[in-house]
């Protein structure tokens, strides 16, 4: 498992505009963003004693969370990831499901498929939906701009209009109500491998922000 350095910060909207044409004046926008963005739904696991959000608000240093994603409303490619942390570094392991396998997760029924699945993190969610409880339990939506930079394998993404909804039945449904989540504020998180280059250091800065360990998971609890 590979990690890479992971920092965040909440910043502001006027950060999110300056920011915004320093990062297209020497970053290259993700190939896969269409007018430069794009939107990110997830639907994340937790067990009934709330297991990751306790970890994460308790600021556990080697914690994980599983979640099933998509993007534009495009089902064609969903894939169900685990993110692992571990003090400031993340790593992030996938697998690809169909949309029929994802609802079967959803209703909570049918799910023998994932232990006959050859795949070792379907195997993993299957074990731990047995051993821990984990269910589907909160959407989370959000525009994203992504910017990448090839030295350093640096990711640079701003996200921001952070919603989510009052129940995970919806979560494959295009029209599916999403609210606010809360006063969410925009976040910017940078990632890398070894080394930051200094000229995304600098695009990147901005005085009197710190690092942040503001969860969009987190927020979006704030409704059950």
């Amino acid at each position: 498992m590979d990690f890479r350095h992971e920092h965040k910060h909440e910043i502001s909207k006027s950060d999110l505009f300056v920011l915004r044409q320093r990062l297209r004046a020497v970053a290259q926008p993700d190939p896969h963003a269409i007018g430069g963005a794009y939107r990110i739904r997830s639907l994340y696991f937790d067990n009934a004693a709330d297991k990751a959000l306790r970890e994460k608000s308790d600021g556990v240093s080697r914690r994980e969370k599983f979640r099933i994603r998509y993007y534009n409303d495009d089902l064609s490619v969903i894939r169900l990831e685990k993110k692992s942390k571990l003090g400031g570094l993340g790593s992030k392991q996938s697998a690809g499901l169909t949309a029929r396998q994802v609802q079967s997760l959803i209703n909570g029924t049918d799910c023998g498929w994932m232990a006959q699945s050859e795949n070792a993190l379907i195997q993993e969610l299957h074990s731990k939906m047995q051993t821990q409880g984990l269910r589907p339990k909160t959407i989370v939506e959000y525009t994203r701009e992504p910017f990448i930079f090839a030295p350093g394998n640096v990711r640079v993404t701003l996200d921001y209009n952070i919603r989510t909804a009052l129940s995970a039945a919806h979560f494959l449904d295009a029209d599916c109500i999403t609210i606010p989540a809360g006063d969410a504020p925009v976040l910017l998180e940078v990632k890398w491998d070894e080394f930051l280059p200094d000229i995304i250091r600098d695009a990147v800065s901005l005085p009197g922000r710190r690092m942040s360990a503001f969860s969009k998971y987190a927020q979006c609890r704030i409704y059950g």
